[in-house]
């Protein structure tokens, strides 16, 4: 896998749309990045950007959109809520794909010397790219801001790790670094209190609060202040008043949602302002997150209503929005907020995005794709869907309450087949067109020649593996139907027949492809393994099937 980064440089700069404008088209002039997000706050006045793509593409990019941000930002004129000390305030590289965090680190330190050596900005390293333990961690290098780093500064135990050691009052300096994926969040109380949402900041944070008697605060042995720790792990937050919204907030970073995901996060806040007599009104994410962010708070809060999480991923991600509240303040698009659906290429799955007329329109054509390997996956996926529909309806079945979660794991087992059977819709057909441009490959030389064959045999093996995955999975999928008939509602149980129906259509037509996929390839041992089993999988789906009409023919009694 290709190496991929992300960037998430944060600007001083979150009321003028031309000046981000500016910093933003710096990033678009580079190749080999893309500009995901840009999410400018007019109280912090502060503007967040997302960038992605190969590690010197993304470096470059930044470097660019420090040096515009430095131009057109004048902080000492800059207010606003959030803690700030530079007009590129905080820009940290993320580890997507491909690549490890002391890789991103080293191309972090790269980024902050060059900003230091060419653009003369005071920076300071954190996070994984810091090695000085005591000033890795960015709200105690911000500490002071920007109004109090012109004496910061001077302290050589603040000298900053590359550019000059003398603040700049135009740009301000810079922290670089390379950490973890970190959740912006707010979440949003019935107050305008700073001082109570504070309050509740410091009861959830890991870092908690000094604990004091009498007014004072308590030291150790050592003379240092003693600290109550919050309740939540890798959780950084404060309380603020935002009054573009005329709310107070808690803010908070979650800097590692293995630890602390979202909707812990959340719950925990609504816990502690309840017990303060704040309500959570809503929250809102800044930035972008990933899907399984989403998903698992919408599994956490069906979970709480012990219903069955076996819903549809878009399903799960509209639980997820309503129950956090994330559309309070603006309307919350998961197309535009979920780093998985931008970096999804547009058009990369045609059929399964047609309508089911298109489908049957375009399967009618005289293209000779999608065919019979599209189809059979399509089957598949109706199948267990009615499998799915049957482990759902029963999960909710009055009188059957006790058993709702013996459902929702079959419905989620469910979802899993269905997923990777759509995916294999158009997968199949992709197969097929890789086989038809490398037979279209030129021919003229005997080097040309050789490289066109190992295309189409190379293609020819993916043709032959595509269909085999759709057997393994609509097989599969037939446990899930199997336990339905036996163990679903009984209403719906023509509809799980219908799905074991569909399976066992979708293995054989699966197989039918991977056995004429095989004839024209040349590894013949590898062939013969492949249809051999295919076999073993197609008379398994054929004994399942069987044996679920059978038990369905017992119970119609007709």
């Amino acid at each position: 896998m290709q190496p991929i980064i992300e960037c998430v440089p944060n600007f001083s700069e979150g009321i003028d749309l031309r000046v981000i404008g500016q910093i933003t088209a710096e990033i678009e002039t580079v190749e080999g990045v893309r500009l995901l997000n840009v999410d400018p706050g007019k109280a912090t006045n502060r503007t967040v950007v997302t960038l992605v793509g190969n590690p010197d593409a993304v470096i470059e990019a930044a470097f660019l959109a420090i040096r515009k941000a430095g131009e057109l930002i004048d902080m000492s004129k800059h207010k606003g809520e959030h803690p700030r000390m530079g007009a590129t305030d905080v820009c940290p590289l993320i580890p997507i794909a491909g690549i490890t965090m002391e890789q991103t680190a080293a191309y972090a330190v790269k980024l902050a010397e060059r900003v230091g050596k060419e653009l003369h900005i005071p920076v300071y390293l954190y996070e994984s790219a810091q090695p000085d333990k005591n000033r890795n961690n960015l709200s105690v290098i911000r500490a002071g801001e920007y109004e109090g780093f012109f004496k910061k500064i001077k302290d050589p135990l603040w000298k900053p790790d590359f550019g000059p050691a003398d603040m700049d009052a135009k740009r301000g300096a810079t922290v670089i670094g390379a950490r973890d994926f970190l959740v912006a969040y707010n979440v949003n109380l019935n107050t305008t209190s700073t001082r109570r949402a504070n309050a509740v900041a410091f009861d959830v944070r890991e870092a908690g609060r000094v604990k004091t008697e009498n007014g004072k605060k308590v030291l150790d042995a050592e003379g240092k202040p003693v600290t109550i720790p919050g309740t939540l792990k890798s959780v950084k937050a404060i309380g603020w008043f935002i009054e573009e919204y005329g709310i107070a907030q808690i803010s908070m970073n979650l800097t590692n949602i293995a630890v602390t995901p979202l909707h812990i996060a959340f719950d925990e806040v609504c816990k502690k302002a309840d017990a303060r007599g704040l309500r959570v009104t809503g929250s809102e994410l800044v930035g972008l997150v990933p899907l399984k962010c989403l998903t698992d708070a919408g599994k956490y809060f069906l979970a709480k209503q012990k219903r069955s999480l076996g819903v549809s991923e878009k399903e799960l991600v509209k639980i997820a929005i309503k129950s956090m509240g994330l559309d309070e303040l603006s309307p919350f698009k998961p197309e535009e907020r979920v780093i998985e659906y931008l970096l999804k290429p547009a058009g990369n799955d045609p059929l399964v995005n047609m309508t089911l007329r298109a489908f049957a329109d375009e399967t009618a054509s005289e293209s000779p794709a999608p065919g019979g390997g599209s189809v059979s996956a399509y089957a598949g996926a109706l199948g267990i869907s009615l499998a799915t529909m049957v482990a759902n309806l029963s999960s909710h079945k009055k009188g059957w309450d006790d058993r709702w979660e013996e459902f929702s794991v079959w419905a989620e087992k469910g979802q899993y087949y269905k997923q990777e059977l759509i995916r294999l819709v158009d997968e199949d057909t992709r197969a097929f067109n890789k086989i038809m441009a490398a037979f279209g490959l030129p021919k003229s030389s005997d080097a040309e020649k050789a490289a066109r064959q190992a295309a189409i045999q190379e293609a020819t093996k993916t043709a032959i593996e595509v269909p085999f995955r759709v057997m393994e999975m609509a097989c599969g999928s037939m446990e899930v139907i199997k336990a339905m008939v036996e163990k679903g509602n009984p209403n719906s149980l023509s509809d799980a027949g219908v799905g074991a129906l569909c399976a066992r259509s979708a293995v054989l037509g699966a197989f039918m492809n991977v056995r004429i996929n095989t004839q024209d390839y040349s590894d013949k041992k590898y062939a013969e393994d492949m249809v051999n089993r295919g076999r073993e999988i197609a008379a398994k789906a054929i004994a399942l099937e069987q044996e679920i009409i059978k038990y369905i023919d017992e119970k119609f009694g007709i």
